[in-house]
């Protein structure tokens, strides 16, 4: 029997799915806002895009999260007739499918011209980078979702209100929830291990019905498929057993945000750490320093990627565990950017800014982008914060964007940003959070309603 994670080449990929009899397969890919859209795929199809690719409509890249058309795009529209662009399987990308007995899902990205938007093509293009400078990227990201007894019909016939959480109540680290719903922990972990995106630690956050999944760390870009894949199939786990899970950075004004923390290293092509100098204050050498301070130089201009919805910006407020300046310390959980001091396998630098809505693709390519920025130009980072950051004063070039329009704004101006991911993306990435924003602003909420209706 093969095993579906030592696929590599495409002669492995037909054997797989010849030795199990399978008439279809599972080929998906990552959207601009990291949503999988796929399909199934005939057998005798797929053996053919194996090896002459195929072609899939780019309007994937052209759209929002539902569906709606974007107007103010150059790669793709009405103008140039949505039509396919050449995609690639990836043979090393296959993977079970967790209750579907035998299926087999492989994940594909864009070629050609379409890679220059594709995420997946994006982060790929700044790993090159590292890989010319003689560093190899490791990254881990940790996810917070919450977990409702809701079904897909319910939260709409509710129109979003009042929902029943899975739990009630805040109880962090609760051995009592895990223990009394221990056969979904056990699903998910089951899933996790099957699918090849395995979880280090998972239990219950503050909030009702709040979870933390920590995936285990890989080469960046393979952290970037496991945590894309997460997100994915526990959305699916859930709903398959009449649950609803959200990953979006903050669904309710009582609750704090949903984190998507990202844990980075960098290591020389011969296997020592680049981070780790124990001659050094906390262990840092100046390569994690410059990197550090990379990070923090670029985070206003990368913010886009890292928060990429209206709703990433309720997130950032003072006192609900996520930053608002682009501050780091040494253990410090009320900064921007974590420093974790430790052993040579374990130096590394927690960009604590990452929330759950972003695209794991683009967060990646940003947290990276910024570090390797740093070391290329040597930079020194602000002073280190110590206690509480939202109480300390900092530099005005330390604030963020605090809306999508001014960190689309800082993003279409960076010529950091044109440098890393390319001009073409970073237009087009730009002008998709310009859509978002403009179609935000078409919505009258019940905060609107209630302030104004009748007072006003």
């Amino acid at each position: 029997m093969i095993n579906a994670r030592e696929v590599i080449t495409i002669t492995d990929a037909i054997a797989i799915v010849e030795e199990r009899g399978l008439s279809h397969v599972k080929v998906g890919l990552f959207d601009i806002d990291g949503v999988m859209r796929g399909k199934y795929m005939a057998k005798g199809k797929f053996f053919s895009a194996l090896e002459k690719g195929f072609a899939f409509c780019d309007v994937v890249l052209g759209w929002d999260v539902k569906d709606q058309l974007l107007d103010n795009t150059q790669y793709t529209g009405w103008h140039t007739g949505y039509p396919d662009a050449p995609v690639r399987i990836l043979p090393h990308s296959c993977r079970e499918v967790f209750e579907e007995e035998g299926m087999l899902l492989f994940i594909a990205e864009f070629d050609d011209k379409a890679a220059k938007i594709c995420p997946r093509g994006v982060l790929s293009k700044v790993i090159d980078q590292a890989k010319e400078m003689g560093f190899i990227a490791f990254g881990a990201l940790e996810y917070e979702f919450f977990l409702f007894n809701e079904t897909p019909e319910s939260v709409r016939l509710k129109n979003y209100r009042d929902l029943n959480t899975l739990t009630p109540d805040w109880f962090g680290y609760s051995m009592l929830r895990n223990s009394v719903h221990a056969e979904l922990y056990r699903d998910i972990l089951a899933m996790a291990e099957m699918m090849d995106f395995p979880i280090e630690g998972l239990h219950t956050e503050t909030g009702p019905g709040v979870i933390e999944a920590a995936i285990v760390v890989d080469e960046v870009a393979a952290a970037a498929d496991k945590a894309a894949l997460f997100k994915t199939f526990m959305k699916v786990l859930a709903q398959r057993r009449e649950l609803m899970a959200t990953f979006m950075a903050k669904w309710s004004g009582d609750f704090p945000g949903q984190s998507g923390h990202i844990h980075l290293s960098l290591q020389h092509i011969n296997g020592t750490s680049a981070f780790f100098d124990p001659a050094q204050q906390y262990n840092m050498s100046k390569i994690q320093r410059y990197f550090l301070a990379g990070q923090q130089r670029l985070m206003p201009d990368f913010l886009a990627m890292l928060a990429p919805t209206i709703n990433s910006y309720t997130r950032m407020v003072p006192g609900f565990w996520a930053p608002t300046q682009a501050t780091w310390g040494v253990e410090n959980r009320t900064t921007a950017l974590r420093v974790i001091s430790g052993a040579e396998k374990s130096q590394r630098i927690e960009y604590r800014l990452g929330a759950a809505d972003a695209n794991p693709y683009l967060a990646l390519a940003a947290a990276l982008a910024s570090g390797l920025y740093g070391i290329m130009n040597q930079l020194e980072p602000h002073k280190q914060v110590k206690g509480n950051a939202y109480e300390q004063e900092q530099p005005d070039t330390l604030n963020l964007p605090t809306s999508l329009w001014d960190a689309a704004q800082k993003l279409r101006q960076s010529s950091a940003a044109k440098m890393f991911f390319g001009e073409e993306f970073v237009t087009h990435f730009a002008n998709s959070r310009e859509w978002e924003e403009r179609e935000y602003r078409k919505h009258v909420s019940d905060w609107e309603m209630s302030r104004y209706f009748e007072i006003i």
